[in-house]
């Protein structure tokens, strides 16, 4: 269906710049998706934590909410309705939410998550052994920033070595919205047949991770579905390593550019507060799947009707110099932090928000102590970002080592 909203993406322009254009028009925009789909975007930091506190009541996520969806308005071959359609669990709302949420919630409390820090920690070594071993020039995108990630959620998961880089091949595919609709398809079939397989595994032989202890609860007392389940793994493998790789990716970006940034975190240990800035000086998330309006409601003076579909920006949200003032574009680890949107807001708060503290914590300070000369061997300018507007991130990091500590 053609209308005459502005595009999003824009051609030759990247989502960031349309969408810190776009925010000069309003808070929240109504624009044209590929495939000539209308929704709205939330571009500002007040319009999107309204939106987030409006969770499971006025912004409701499961797609039936969207008729446009049903009645024709949007072709049945629409690439993006393997996200949106996805039968996950940020497709629950309400009480199912609430339940699949806290059956997955207790794996990742405060105490459980630094309980893994020794594992971590191995697994991070382990990898950057294996970086010190190359000669030259080395990406870290593979080598580090993407493998970390992997390792940690998929151990967590029992999904077994030889079964992760097509997990990380079906996630890449799902969210580059350059996919073509038949892969685009065919790829989410591929990955739910893959999950139902691995439940069906973990029923016959059980072992000691998250997948097993999920399995255990739906056969004891039928608190979870077998699709349910799915749609939770679904959600905790891809969300769970996808945004980490490209937080690690921005951070080793920004403190190449700021180098006196880059001396502050080593003289202070100060790491924590290089997650945090990353969080919210370059969000992983360019904006996240659509939310439905349960009714017409009014969200920072703009009127949207029911039955819409709005994405939120979290990447436009960081950089907003309403709530950050005229250096809201600048890297800065002294900055207040002034209660960034970066693990969300309300009742669909990140679940996974310690553990990703923690791996991008421990992974940059083991970088750079390892390899304290470490340099960007590409001009910043050229690296290359993935072609998606729900995560985006560096997809190569080539790097100078410089001389490396045991």
């Amino acid at each position: 269906m053609a209308t005459t909203l502005p595009p999003f993406p824009a051609a030759d322009e990247k989502p960031l710049d349309t969408c810190v254009r776009l925010r000069e028009i309003a808070p929240v925009v109504e624009v044209e998706f590929p495939g000539g789909v209308a929704a709205y975007l939330a571009l500002t930091h007040n319009a999107v934590r309204e939106i987030l506190a409006g969770d499971n009541r006025t912004f409701l996520r499961e797609p039936r909410h969207w008729p446009a969806l049903y009645d024709g308005t949007i072709p049945d071959d629409w690439p993006l309705r393997a996200i949106v359609q996805g039968g996950h669990l940020s497709t629950k709302d309400g009480d199912d939410h609430r339940r699949l949420r806290g059956l997955v919630g207790k794996a990742f409390t405060p105490a459980r998550v630094r309980a893994l820090e020794p594992r971590i920690q191995h697994i991070i070594d382990s990898l950057l052994d294996d970086v010190a071993a190359g000669d030259g020039v080395v990406d870290l995108v593979p080598a580090f920033t993407e493998a970390l990630p992997m390792w940690v959620i998929c151990e967590l998961f029992g999904v077994p070595a030889g079964e992760r880089q097509r997990l990380r091949d079906w996630t890449a595919t799902l969210l580059a919205h350059t996919t073509p609709p038949d892969v685009a398809f065919a790829t989410q079939h591929s990955l739910q047949t893959y999950l139902h397989e691995l439940v069906e595994r973990k029923q016959r032989e059980p072992g000691d991770d998250l997948t097993s202890g999920l399995v255990q609860a739906r056969d004891e007392d039928d608190r979870l579905t077998t699709e349910e389940l799915v749609g939770v793994l679904w959600l905790m493998l891809v969300a769970g390593h996808e945004t980490t790789v490209h937080l690690l990716g921005y951070a080793i970006v920004a403190l190449a550019q700021n180098p006196d940034q880059l001396a502050l975190a080593k003289a202070g240990d100060r790491w924590a507060d290089v997650v945090e800035e990353t969080l919210r000086y370059r969000h992983s998330v360019m904006m996240t799947s659509f939310r439905f309006t349960a009714e017409d409601v009014t969200i920072s003076g703009v009127r949207i009707p029911k039955g819409s579909a709005v994405g939120v920006v979290y990447q436009a949200t960081g950089v907003d110099p309403e709530q950050y003032g005229e250096t809201a574009d600048r890297f800065d680890l002294t900055r207040e932090q002034t209660g960034h949107l970066g693990f969300g807001h309300g009742p669909r708060y990140c679940i996974g928000a310690p553990l990703a503290r923690l791996e991008s914590r421990l992974a940059l300070a083991s970088l750079y102590r390892r390899f304290p000369g470490l340099r960007l061997a590409i001009d910043p300018d050229d690296i290359p970002y993935s072609p998606s507007f729900f995560t985006i991130g560096p997809l190569s990091l080539p790097v100078d080592l410089g001389a490396a500590r045991p």
